[in-house]
């Protein structure tokens, strides 16, 4: 199949530092490539991809030195490039936020499907996607879809990851003397929780984690005044070469989210090097964890201090057999390749449609 891929213009794909959704994007669109499929990658000038890589801007906005930058603009120019080049493939795969694309695609949105990467519980989502009820959308998690229930959800397709990202050491992580907290310092993500897990289990806290913008107040009023440099200590936005060995000789992965968590791609980085996680059972968290298997899930602080033991007693080999089983790249990409399947069939098939005289890419 030929397939477009539209990625968001603020971090590269892959992104140099944090970005779950371009590091999805990029996993995806090389399982896809391997695959043997025909695949446009449209995203920032430095992604680095075995693609074709079309450029909506030169750099990733946000580690862009700029001070003068429009997101608005750059988006809407590479979407104007997009569509001049629509008939160029059988499907275009959206991973935009908030339904951006969808005026701009209006008289085709049976050749895309749309992938949102966030939650979609914000009061003006529901309205807008009323406007356009044709959109074939793909949900991250079944939890994510009750933010919008009454889209047309094609399909639901967990994240994956290509397994030799990251391996298993069994011994450095059974024998971890700290626990993880991986993603960003926000409300949401609730590190003041990993915090309080940390002190009141007496084990050791590293925080590897992005500051963005609207946490620094946050960050400065709440969590820095509890980091100490020595059991509670923070690492800073580490890189993705840094990922295997900060998760790797991990005690343990804190997940202590306060929100509707549509994915959660730091827990499958924790399973894929064999280190188990401690969720609340919020989200999609009782979708990705295997309670007693690959993690613990809580509900309460009581429950998260009660049940370290239990979470540090998990058998590491199978928390990694579980990643390997569950959230592979090359599954996502099968996944995926089904999805496009249903929405326009082979190219074969899109093409008889058309010449019947059917839409093209009319769902059946």
């Amino acid at each position: 199949m030929k397939i477009a891929h539209v990625a968001p213009l603020f971090e590269s794909v892959p992104p140099k530092l944090y970005g779950g959704t371009e590091r999805i994007i990029s996993y995806l669109t090389e399982a896809l490539v391997e695959l043997g499929h025909e695949v446009t990658l449209f995203a920032t000038g430095d992604a680095k991809t075995s693609a074709t890589l079309v450029a909506g801007r030169e750099r990733a906005l946000r580690l862009d030195p700029n001070p003068l930058k429009s997101e608005i603009a750059a988006h809407l120019s590479m979407l104007h490039d997009v569509k001049a080049r629509a008939d160029d493939f059988d499907v275009i795969h959206f991973h935009l936020s908030h339904f951006q694309h969808f005026p701009f695609f209006d008289d085709m949105p049976e050749r895309t499907v749309t992938t949102p990467h966030g939650r979609l519980d914000y009061a003006d989502l529901a309205p807008a996607y009323a406007r356009f009820p044709e959109f074939p959308m793909i949900s991250i998690s079944q939890s994510q879809k009750t933010g919008l229930p009454d889209a047309n959800w094609l399909s639901t397709i967990h994240h994956g990851i290509p397994p030799q990202l990251y391996t298993l050491d069994s011994e450095a992580g059974a024998n971890g003397t700290y626990l993880a907290f991986l993603g960003r310092l926000s409300r949401d993500k609730r590190p003041d929780r990993a915090i309080e897990i940390a002190r009141r289990t007496g084990l050791r806290l590293k925080l590897a984690a992005k500051i963005g913008d609207g946490d620094r107040d946050y960050f400065a009023e709440v969590i820095e005044p509890l980091i100490d440099g020595d059991q509670i200590e923070y690492v800073g936005e580490i890189p993705e070469h840094a990922k295997n060995e900060f998760l790797g000789n991990a005690a343990g992965l804190l997940f202590p989210i306060d929100w509707p968590e549509p994915f959660g791609l730091a827990v499958i980085e924790a399973m894929a090097c064999g280190t188990p996680v401690m969720a609340w059972s919020c989200g999609a968290m009782p979708e990705v964890v295997d309670h007693g298997v690959s993690g613990i899930l809580v509900e309460t602080m009581e429950d998260a201090v009660t049940t370290m033991p239990d979470l540090l007693s998990l058998d590491r080999r199978r928390v990694r057999a579980t990643f390997e089983e569950r959230f592979s790249a090359s599954r996502m990409a099968q996944d995926y390749v089904a999805a496009y399947r249903q929405l326009v069939g082979s190219p074969t098939e899109t093409r008889n449609r058309a010449a019947d005289g059917n839409p093209l890419g009319a769902i059946h």
